[in-house]
């Protein structure tokens, strides 16, 4: 198969899972070889492999199959590595999670969408209070509630606002290091780090930043670790005058909060 055949089968996989896993976990991956019933790919780590292989692997084999490549396997290397199939030693482990910390450009976040601006976000009632409080988060002076917590129901521009505080933040103050990113790619950072034994550049690389943004906070409710963690990035943020933020569905006893419906 070609790369503009595969170019092909990824804009089917888009339809398929969405445009916001696709961008976090289709797009990375880079077709190596196809040979014999086998898809190589090369990710950028193991645990990231492993992650698509479980959660994406059928569709991905499905697409390939109508592209006319029927596939048996899929295999995920790092680089010029071993496939994830095959135990992977510490040094292949190691394409780091510190690296993250190097520069601006590498900050795990997800992508920002242009359309959630301040401009095009329609205040009512329901959500006036949630739009004044992220407004004078996105000045970027001093605030009396830190963290900020968005909550409501789906569809009251939760999300919306979270977009619209990173847009305003980046352009009026570049120098800032702001991270968008969903609670469920925290919660895979945290895992990864756990597995490669990098936990400390995790804490270093997320109290860095000086805001920190987190959305569909309520997709790691249960999982105790990953919580834990969470709550203490957010403290430690707060206690260094930097502003974290968090929207979700629902919160259990909300430090401060700004209701979005």
């Amino acid at each position: 198969m070609t790369h503009e055949a595969w170019g092909q089968v990824r804009e089917e996989l888009i339809k398929r899972v969405g445009k916001h896993n696709y961008a976090t976990w289709i797009e990375p991956l880079k077709l190596s070889q196809l040979k014999n019933g086998v898809a190589r790919f090369e990710v950028p780590t193991i645990f990231f492999g492993d992650w698509v292989q479980r959660n994406y692997g059928d569709h991905i084999r499905s697409q390939l199959t109508s592209a006319g490549a029927p596939v048996d396997r899929l295999e995920f290397a790092v680089g010029t590595a071993a496939p994830v199939a095959a135990r992977p030693s510490q040094a292949q482990a190691a394409p780091k999670l510190a690296r993250a910390r190097v520069s601006e450009e590498e900050l795990p976040g997800a992508p920002l969408d242009a359309r959630f601006t301040f401009d095009s976000f329609v205040v009512g009632k329901p959500n006036e209070l949630a739009h004044a409080a992220a407004r004078r988060v996105a000045e970027g002076g001093p605030v009396t509630f830190n963290p900020l917590f968005l909550y409501g129901g789906v569809g009251l521009g939760k999300t919306h606002l979270m977009h619209a505080i990173a847009h305003e933040l980046q352009a009026r103050r570049p120098d800032l290091r702001v991270l968008y990113l969903s609670a469920e790619q925290f919660m895979y950072r945290f895992v990864q780090a756990l597995r490669e034994r990098q936990i400390m550049d995790f804490k270093e690389l997320f109290r860095s930043v000086d805001v920190l943004m987190v959305d569909d906070v309520q997709f790691i409710a249960g999982k105790d670790s990953t919580q834990e963690e969470f709550f203490h990035t957010f403290n430690a943020l707060v206690d260094a005058n930097k502003h974290p933020a968090a929207e979700g569905r629902f919160l259990s006893q909300p430090v401060s909060r700004a209701g979005a419906g």
